[in-house]
């Protein structure tokens, strides 16, 4: 289906041309004035100098060749077309018109939203996790934004690959095999003559990793034999020392399970689980072709390549390859990364989701691997850069012991809080209320979150995003199961028509008419959160909508309607705002309980 402001927009067009005027000058945009019309046409106003002539003698050109359409019966998409000095033309939707294309939008399964002729091959790299640390709340934001960005995409009907790219290499993974050896010394990962197969079960847990690695990371700055050996360890390693590498494994094994549990409870998924050291064998035949090719030079010791440009409103330092030392960095396996995704999925975007205060990072990568030929001119690379989830203190969030919290924690305590509010229903079993008040926890977190826009910083207000009022997820859930109440109980009705072979009818009602405009953009606004990957423009939109069936339900008496067709017809109309309100919901991450 054509996105309903472009139909609008054809309709004011074709009255431009047939004035005598350009079409292009005929474009229509939303009313920045509600009180006075639904939508606005500015064109006589632009094409006055171009025509040397007063604008509103242009509008009334366009407004009586609208007049004059269908022999005299006017426009079949506008009940009224007004001309306000000095040019512009106010514009309301006939009723019959917004009725066809809402039976229209019903009566397609994905809602009036075209797939693409050509699906985009798109990976999005987010969630970034360190093994052998415990994920806090500093994962939370490149998760749910990555996973929304992610199904957003998806419902536009591109390929999309989710990858989490681990850290699961470097230096990190040198004083974790340090301390356990300091540790475990018995164990037959450090003995270089053993023969046999290393044991199935890991020796440590997932609690024990995360205790170790701080304790070892504080160790190394303090003492320099320490740090020495963890360098060794990481080079052994690295070089694919036997023992070393298979108790690699048991640590990526370990944390990744832990991962696996945490990202669950988020509802985000990823299709794979690669990290930094799945490019290792890449890096030397990359670095090989990068000093050949000329595009890499020494400077200092380290292998670097110039990025700078003479467009650059500041400086842009040379991108490190590689160390004096010879060692890789984050940069080097971003970029064997980047020439991997390219030689095995040939993307057409590549999508990077981290804090915004790795911008000059990316910018710096991106440049890089262009410059080294590792991606082509037609595929694009993009970075979205998160602002910071804040405490009530305007600083990053922390425990009130003043350390980073888990992520499991903060969910936890989310969880907690949402679970003493649906208690408070006595008619939800015990076992039912703990399944709810998950998935409304769930969507408090999310929709707090994704509200924002992802480039700023924002308060994580636990009241704040609990409460069932106002623009929060408990809200927007609280009224999608309103709806489905409304629709049981219509559905026990003995006689009651499926929703599905009902059609909405021509408004009966101003707060009717809002609504089902609301409803009518909806594949526009899918279009501009995925041209944008903005899943705040989701949000924003959900919220309008709920905001606008409260208020048509409040106003509509739905079930005791005695008029049978005026019944459906409301019917029809709730079943389609469900629809359109539970897509929207499921490409931000959360889903509804059948009840609150």
């Amino acid at each position: 289906m054509e996105q309903f402001l472009n139909l609008i927009s054809k309709e004011m067009e074709s009255a431009f041309e047939a004035a005598g005027y350009d079409s292009a000058l005929g474009r229509v945009t939303v009313s920045n004035r509600p009180d006075l019309c639904e939508y606005q046409c500015n064109g006589a106003m632009a094409g006055a100098k171009r025509y040397r002539k007063a604008p509103f003698m242009i509008a009334d050109d366009v407004a009586k060749a609208l007049t004059e359409k269908n022999d005299g019966a006017g426009s079949n998409v506008f009940s009224k077309v007004e001309v306000v000095k000095p040019g512009f033309l106010n514009l309301d939707v006939k009723e019959s018109f917004l009725q066809s294309y809402l039976r229209e939008m019903s009566a397609d399964e994905r809602l009036g939203m075209p797939l693409p002729e050509k699906p985009e091959k798109i990976i999005i790299d987010y969630g970034g996790p360190n093994v052998a640390k415990p994920l806090h709340v500093g994962h939370l934001r490149s998760a749910v934004i990555g996973e929304s960005v992610k199904r957003i995409a998806r419902f536009h009907g591109e390929d999309v690959i989710g990858d989490i790219h681990l850290g699961d290499w470097g230096l990190q993974m040198g004083l974790v095999i340090t301390e356990l050896k300091k540790r475990m010394p018995d164990l037959p990962y450090f003995d270089p003559d053993f023969p046999g197969d290393y044991p199935r079960e890991a020796p440590f847990t997932v609690s024990e990793l995360e205790e170790i690695y701080p304790f070892a990371s504080a160790k190394s700055k303090k003492d320099p034999e320490y740090y020495a050996e963890a360098m060794d360890n990481t080079r052994r390693l690295q070089e694919g020392e036997r023992g070393l590498y298979a108790l690699w494994q048991k640590i990526v094994g370990v944390s990744v399970a832990d991962m696996k549990r945490n990202y669950e409870n988020l509802d985000v998924s990823f299709d794979l689980w690669n990290g930094e050291a799945s490019v290792h064998p890449v890096i030397p035949g990359m670095v090989r072709d990068m000093k050949e090719s000329g595009c890499a030079h020494e400077s200092q010791g380290a292998l670097v390549i110039d990025v700078s440009e003479e467009t650059d409103s500041k400086e842009i330092p040379p991108c490190i390859v590689l160390k004096s030392d010879g060692a890789s960095l984050y940069t080097t396996t971003d970029l064997a990364t980047i020439k991997e995704r390219v030689e095995k999925y040939d993307p057409d975007r590549i999508i990077y989701i981290t804090d915004k205060r790795q911008e000059l990072h990316f910018t710096q990568v991106f440049r890089a691997a262009r410059k080294a030929g590792l991606i082509g001119p037609e595929t694009e690379l993009v970075h979205i850069g998160f602002g910071t989830m804040n405490g009530k203190d305007g600083k990053p969030f922390k425990t009130r012991e003043g350390g980073v919290m888990r992520l499991e924690t903060l969910i936890a305590d989310i969880d907690a809080e949402m679970l003493s509010k649906i208690s408070t229903n006595p008619d939800i079993p015990a076992e039912e209320a703990q399944e709810t008040s998950r998935r409304v926890a769930l969507a408090a977190l999310k929709y707090g979150d994704l509200s924002n826009q992802a480039s700023k910083d924002y308060i994580f207000d636990i009241e704040k995003f609990t409460s069932f009022e106002g623009d929060t997820g408990p809200y927007i859930l609280y009224t999608i199961v309103r709806m489905r109440s409304i629709l049981q109980r219509y559905l026990a009705e003995e006689g009651a028509t499926a929703p599905a072979e009902l059609a909405p009818g021509v408004p009966a009602s101003d707060v009717e008419k809002k609504l089902m405009m609301d409803l009518a953009g909806f594949n526009a606004m899918m279009e501009g959160a995925y041209a944008d990957l903005a899943p705040h423009r989701v949000c924003a939109y959900i919220y309008q909508v709920s905001n606008d069936f409260n208020s048509f339900y409040h106003s509509t008496r739905i079930l005791t309607e005695k008029d049978r067709e005026q019944k459906e017809s409301w019917i029809a109309l709730l079943c389609l705002t469900e629809r359109v309100l539970s897509r929207c919901i499921d490409v931000l991450g959360f889903s509804a309980p059948e009840r609150m």
